[in-house]
């Protein structure tokens, strides 16, 4: 008998674990704004494409090899914070007075804990620095030296500001200040940033992931070089905590890309959870409430990629185009661009 119900007891084990691994789910922005066909390349919509691909099965052998989804968000981000095509980490935009600003966040849903940091300038992956401030910290948010200084005693890669620079995002802060814009004869970046110089610039280029993993557990993250030609050390909405990232298991987990100032103003992130938690909406329902009608009505643009506790997936934006995709359990990753 004793034989009998240990054998019982393992059973239902491996049916629940693999119940779980059958929900596991990835989902992913690299900004909104207004991304139309008519002007992107074939050959840039394919590195966009190829790129969130990439981060996608990055983030999904982490979840399928019983990985958490701290690693996966952090992982997976990383990958887009390298890529000189989304606007954080290398290829970040100019701030007015020429240097790259960077912030990210990130938050845990099993424990509500969360860190991030912003202004910082010296941190190759800023995901890394808001994880460490998250898990090796008693606080939240560190900004500018002190979260360098921070980032440097916990033995992350430190980078001079020069190597988040490309000639394309200079180009579009001369022509944001009205300044003549001089070509260099030089050759061509063996990256992806050159393929950028045919796109509009009005648009939101922060990226961020969602991961559910096994265990349940969601967790959230966002990082972005912020708004070209900012002054004055502006923050956006995606180190805030409730505005830009959000997570909770037994809701949602939340990345926005957007006007950082709506979204900071609408607690986006957060009201998304909250519409779950007190008026049992579904993520959908909830996520459209928040940016298809809260936000229009302000006037803020862009949108949001989230999922929930049973791997449900929302991905709604009120702008021309937001890059995205999601991964599933099946392994098979899907990206998107236009509406």
């Amino acid at each position: 008998m004793k034989y009998s119900l240990i054998l019982i007891f393992s059973i239902l084990t491996c049916l629940s674990t693999f119940a779980q691994k059958d929900k596991i789910t990835l989902v992913i922005h690299g900004g909104a704004g207004t991304i139309l066909k008519e002007n992107m390349t074939p050959e840039l919509e394919k590195a966009y494409h190829d790129k969130m691909q990439e981060a996608l099965r990055k983030g999904y052998e982490i979840l399928k090899n019983g990985g958490k989804s701290l690693d996966a968000v952090t992982e997976v981000i990383k990958i887009l914070e390298d890529s000189p095509l989304f606007n954080a980490g290398k290829g970040a935009v100019f701030s007015a007075d020429g240097k790259n600003e960077l912030d990210a966040s990130v938050m845990d849903g099993a424990t509500l804990k969360a860190g991030s940091c912003a202004s910082v300038m010296t941190v190759k992956n800023p995901i890394t620095l808001a994880r460490r401030i998250m898990e090796n910290s008693p606080h939240v948010m560190l900004i500018g030296r002190g979260a360098e200084k921070f980032a440097q005693e916990q033995g992350l890669t430190i980078v001079p500001n020069e190597y988040f620079q490309t000639e394309t995002r200079l180009k579009q802060l001369k022509k944001e200040k009205g300044e003549k814009i001089k070509e260099k004869n030089k050759k061509k970046d063996k990256d992806d940033s050159s393929l950028l110089d045919q796109m509009p610039q009005d648009k939101f280029g922060t990226v961020g992931c969602v991961a559910l993993d096994e265990y349940g557990n969601i967790v959230a993250g966002t990082s972005t070089g912020g708004m070209s030609n900012k002054k004055w050390n502006r923050v956006g909405d995606s180190p805030i905590i409730g505005a830009g990232t959000y997570a909770n298991n037994q809701t949602c987990g939340v990345s926005a890309t957007g006007h950082g100032e709506y979204f900071i103003r609408a607690v986006v992130a957060y009201d998304i959870s909250a519409l779950m938690e007190y008026q049992g909406m579904s993520l959908e329902q909830a996520a459209n409430r928040v940016v298809m009608e809260k936000l229009v009505k302000m006037g803020g643009e862009g949108g949001i990629v989230a999922l929930d506790k049973n791997g449900n997936i929302a991905m709604p934006f009120n702008s021309p185009g937001m890059y995205r995709g999601y991964i599933k359990a099946d392994g098979q990753a899907q990206t998107f661009i236009y509406k």
